[in-house]
């Protein structure tokens, strides 16, 4: 027998004998999740996707060591399943991202890869456990993430359709519009939050970087203001745990707007008295302040949803998306596209790596810049470096350039470079089309117009 032949014998031959999976999780029969933190534990998973991965025996050895030790980078860098298991085992809510990865991977049998399996017998998900994770995954997302308006039939998809509205004060967000387009927050009094985030170009400026006081311009591409009250935490870095804080930042930055301080621009908006009068009656033991300037554009912000096509279909009007664009949507699933754009923003729930399967940064040729470093620069932790929060695909027509650096203009080598960097591999024209037909389906509305 030759070594081919004796591997092939030996896959083929652990595949059988793995089909039966392990059976350690039938001991938490009742509990989905302890269940599903088992069958991750005893399936090998840890191997490669956990902090604590050790390097195998045969880590060191020639050629398959390489690939070893490249495999457990990329699996960590995909997903860390610590911060799942951490959830499952102390019954809390699990992220909408880490879910989906795992489900679909139960769904696609893409994991663990043959090359794995032909070591460690056993290994393989059984039907019986493929049928827990999705069952769990669905479970999960029809108690924590469904959203209030998507139609029965769709209401375990990844991607969620809108809600109609998020709770507002109507005077407060009347009061947030005219302080959004205030050029006072700036110190030189030229620049608004509107100047960067147009809400008649999509949310965006449309610029590789925006132009702050001063001509000076930042180092990260303006991410869209519409629809940004459904992320998780606000700031490509994330460094802003919700709308207000994220508000907070901008008039108070060197580059942007330029303030020194809050006090500054407090001093200009109370020479306005009908603005004063209008504070007082908002927030009657505060007046104006940080806290009330803040408030208020985090409560306009909150208005700003835009629903689309896509929306439509998922609330159950089942003539509202082309056949085309259905099959579009389809390969969006089925190259991984809705497992870090999920939920009812379709992104702004993790923080991802930029180039896991190949060198992103070493591919654009230039030099690495501060604005590079991604969740790092907030953390100062070596595994957030170049981790950058899932962008939403909601109006991402309209939201180009693309990526946190604003290197890519059109939508289809947005596509490319996400499965090439992202995924590993080339997809193919014809796919990258059905993808973009299907991402047209998410150019929304605001205020009863379709954005331009």
């Amino acid at each position: 027998m030759n070594k081919l032949t004796g591997l092939s014998f030996l896959v083929g031959t652990t595949l059988l004998l793995s089909s039966c999976g392990n059976k350690e999780y039938k001991e938490y029969e009742g509990d989905k999740a302890r269940q599903v933190a088992s069958i991750i534990r005893n399936n090998g998973c840890l191997e490669c996707h956990s902090s604590e991965a050790k390097l195998p025996f045969y880590g060191n050895f020639p050629v398959i060591g390489s690939t070893v030790k490249a495999d457990i980078q990329d699996g960590t860098r995909y997903i860390n399943l610590d911060h799942l298991l951490e959830a499952l085992d102390n019954g809390e809510v699990p992220s909408q991202v880490d879910m989906a990865k795992v489900e679909h991977t139960a769904l696609s049998g893409s994991m663990p890869p043959v090359k794995y399996v032909a070591i460690h017998w056993g290994s393989n998900l059984s039907s019986e456990e493929k049928g827990v994770i999705l069952s769990w995954a669905k479970e999960v997302r029809a108690e924590h993430y469904a959203s209030p308006t998507v139609a029965a039939q769709f209401a375990n998809e990844p991607v969620q359709p809108l809600p109609l509205a998020l709770p507002t004060d109507p005077e407060k967000v009347a009061l947030g519009f005219t302080l959004y387009h205030d050029t006072r927050l700036s110190a030189d009094n030229t620049l608004s939050c509107a100047s960067c985030h147009d809400l008649g170009t999509a949310g965006v400026d449309r610029k590789q970087f925006s132009e702050g006081i001063n001509g000076q311009f930042g180092g990260v591409n303006a991410p869209t203001v519409y629809n940004a009250a459904l992320n998780t935490l606000q700031f490509w870095d994330g460094r802003a745990a919700d709308l207000q804080e994220q508000a907070a930042g901008p008039p108070l930055n060197p580059v942007e707007m330029g303030h020194i301080s809050f006090d500054d621009i407090v001093d200009l908006l109370v020479e306005d008295t009908e603005l004063v009068k209008i504070f007082e009656q908002l927030y009657p033991q505060e007046g104006v302040t940080e806290s009330t300037i803040t408030d208020a554009i985090a409560e306009f912000e909150k208005t700003l949803l835009t629903p689309s096509r896509f929306d439509y279909y998922l609330r159950g009007d089942l003539t509202a998306m082309t056949p085309e664009e259905l099959q579009g949507y389809e390969v969006f699933k089925e190259k991984r596209c809705a497992t870090c754009h999920v939920g009812m923003n379709m992104g702004g729930q993790s923080f991802e790596y930029m180039g896991i399967k190949a060198d992103y940064f070493g591919h654009r040729g230039t030099d690495i810049t501060d604005g590079d470093l991604g969740r790092f620069a907030f953390t100062s932790n070596e595994d957030d470096k170049h981790r950058f929060k899932t962008p939403t695909l909601r109006n991402v027509m309209l939201t180009y350039p693309y990526f946190h650096d604003g290197t890519i203009m059109t939508i289809e080598d947005a596509i490319r470079v996400m499965h090439r960097f992202q995924l590993g591999g080339e997809i193919n024209d014809k796919e990258t089309q059905q993808i973009a037909t299907y991402l047209h389906t998410l150019t929304g509305e605001y205020q009863g117009e379709i954005l331009q």
